[in-house]
């Protein structure tokens, strides 16, 4: 069996990206035959200027759309609409990104408001999930998951782009940020209900 018709006959069936050591398993080669035809088909793809792409995300690889031609496959699958979610659940979800393992309070400090209803949609879309809990308190801790870096095309999260360019200093942000944390009734509702109006498309 040739194994570059083989690794595309087998990427065209994953549903996530398929690591080089599991492809090595599954064709009977080593992990080094495996990342160097993985290399070969990707350049290949590239040079050929196809409408899809062999991209590394998340620890393995897949097949993508290439960028230019997204907006033909929204336009057939989505036919005019589009997955979004809101600013709140955007800047909820960077906050977990950034800060993970982290837990909801801690979210809620930085936000300035309760982010209970946020995180629960989150960890229905599968961008988060839960890490165990926080020794100290015993609050759940709450991570980004393989489908978020998949859906950021990162291979890790070492590859998030660094916020200090940007920013004061993090100890800085933390202190002001528990200051101005405003009251609130964990019962009330939850201001940043998926029903808000206001929608940033992910």
């Amino acid at each position: 069996m040739e194994l570059k018709p083989a690794l595309e006959a087998v990427l065209m069936v994953v549903d996530e990206p398929a690591t080089e050591g599991h492809l090595a398993k599954v064709l009977d080669r080593t992990p080094r035959e495996i990342a160097d035809a993985l290399r070969e088909l990707a350049d290949e793809y590239d040079r050929g200027g196809r409408g899809f792409e062999l991209r590394a995300v998340a620890g393995g690889w897949r097949y993508y759309t290439r960028p230019a031609y997204a907006s033909a496959v929204e336009s057939f699958v989505l036919d005019g609409r589009q997955a979004r979610l809101t600013q709140a659940a955007l800047e909820t979800l960077s906050v977990v990104a950034y800060r993970q393992p982290v837990s909801r309070s801690r979210v809620a400090a930085v936000r300035g408001v309760n982010c209970d209803g946020v995180l629960r949609t989150l960890l229905q879309r599968g961008l988060v999930e839960e890490a165990g809990t926080e020794p100290e308190t015993g609050a759940i801790l709450y991570r980004t998951t393989n489908y978020f870096l998949e859906r950021m095309g990162l291979r890790g999260l070492d590859e998030l782009p660094e916020l200090a360019p940007f920013l004061p200093e993090a100890e800085a942000i933390e202190a002001e940020t528990q200051e101005a944390v405003p009251s609130f009734d964990p019962d009330a509702p939850d201001p940043d209900s998926e029903d808000a109006d206001d929608k940033t498309e992910l």
